[in-house]
């Protein structure tokens, strides 16, 4: 989680976070939030870095899945550290939630500030 800590700092010093820092935290985090929460019922989605499945629940089998999440990089960044709350971030429009499963408020955040994992 090397790249979530440098791009955290990078915000932290009012920076943006470099372009490689930035792709390598959003792939360590949905990489850490496919192991949080296994399975097939939701997409997350964080174009054009990457995008996983996981939940628990009916998989599905083609074309878009009826539960998809999908946002910014930083935007990702911000709610899988807790920066940014998941509710917060519906009501602005930064996060787009479509399906009964969408809601990931209990999932999140993945990783403390630190870029250590959290302790459940």
């Amino acid at each position: 989680m090397d790249a979530v800590v440098d791009a955290m700092a990078a915000i932290d010093n009012g920076e943006a976070p470099d372009r490689e820092a930035l792709k390598g935290a959003v792939r360590a985090l949905l990489q850490a939030l496919a192991e949080k929460a296994p399975g097939h019922t939701v997409e997350v989605r964080v174009p054009p870095y990457g995008a996983v499945q996981c939940v628990e629940g009916p998989r599905h089998r083609r074309g878009t899945p009826p539960n998809v999440v999908e946002c910014q990089p930083l935007v990702f960044l911000l709610l899988a550290t807790g920066r940014t709350q998941w509710h917060e971030a519906l009501k602005s429009g930064t996060v787009s939630a479509s399906g009964q499963r969408a809601d990931l408020s209990e999932l999140l955040p993945i990783a403390a500030l630190t870029g250590e994992p959290l302790d459940e």
